[in-house]
């Protein structure tokens, strides 16, 4: 499985079949992932950050950082994302948080910079302009 984190276009690869873990002398950027499941939650845990990395806004070494994923479908358009996070060197305790994400009927816009977001003002310009032409129609 690839998920693609649309932050700086990152791109995390997660075997879904049992593998070894890698070594602990190799570090990656973003960690090297392993899945199971529990029941009908895909559990992605991540490990094996470099120290070259922050672990939470700007604070913090990754060097023993884990993450736990758990992505669990609560309704057809639903999915539960419940992260963890375990980091003694920036934190006291796990830090956890759940997010649901629900299907989106439309168009969704990139997340990227808008050159002082003058795009982004002028694609709501054009979007406040098509409703207006619905709004007209006889």
């Amino acid at each position: 499985m690839v998920l693609v984190i649309e932050m700086v276009h990152t791109t995390c690869l997660v075997p879904l079949e049992d593998q070894p873990p890698l070594d602990d002398s190799i570090r990656l950027w973003s960690g090297s992932s392993g899945s199971y499941w529990e029941g009908d939650t895909l559990v992605v845990e991540t490990l094996n950050f470099s120290d070259l990395t922050q672990s939470f806004n700007g604070v913090g070494t990754a060097a023993n950082k884990r993450i736990i994923e758990r992505f669990t479908r609560t309704e057809p358009y639903t999915l539960e994302y419940e992260f963890t996070v375990e980091d003694p060197a920036t934190f006291k305790d796990k830090v956890t948080a759940m997010i649901p994400m629900v299907k989106v009927n439309g168009q969704i816009h990139e997340y990227a910079c808008h050159e002082e977001n003058y795009g982004m003002v002028n694609l709501l310009r054009g979007q406040r302009m098509a409703e207006v032409r619905v709004e007209e129609r006889p």
